[in-house]
């Protein structure tokens, strides 16, 4: 069955219509963590993170984030912006 990644973030560079992801992978860690790491690790790293409880889902943060449009560079085979991450694109 294939799955959906569903996301209200319009202004990201993989948000579809109907409110969609459209990233191939995304990386959902603990706020705590996504703030100590630089927006050069995603998806592509995620093997490697260690795992990152939340008590809540306000605890948590969608890594994969990127604004559309601006500076990008290709990062590990990812569009990534070199914006800072912040944490502020919460899952929910």
């Amino acid at each position: 069955m294939p799955q959906h990644i569903h996301c209200t973030v319009s202004n990201c560079h993989y948000y579809a219509q109907g409110n969609k992801c459209h990233a191939s992978e995304i990386v959902v860690v603990s706020d705590q963590f996504g703030h100590q790491q630089p927006d050069t690790e995603d998806a592509t790293q995620a093997s490697t993170f260690p795992q990152t409880p939340a008590n809540t889902c306000m605890e948590t943060c969608c890594k994969t984030f990127t604004p559309s449009g601006g500076n990008k560079t290709d990062v590990d085979g990812v569009t990534k912006s070199q914006s800072n991450f912040g944490g502020s694109n919460r899952t929910r």
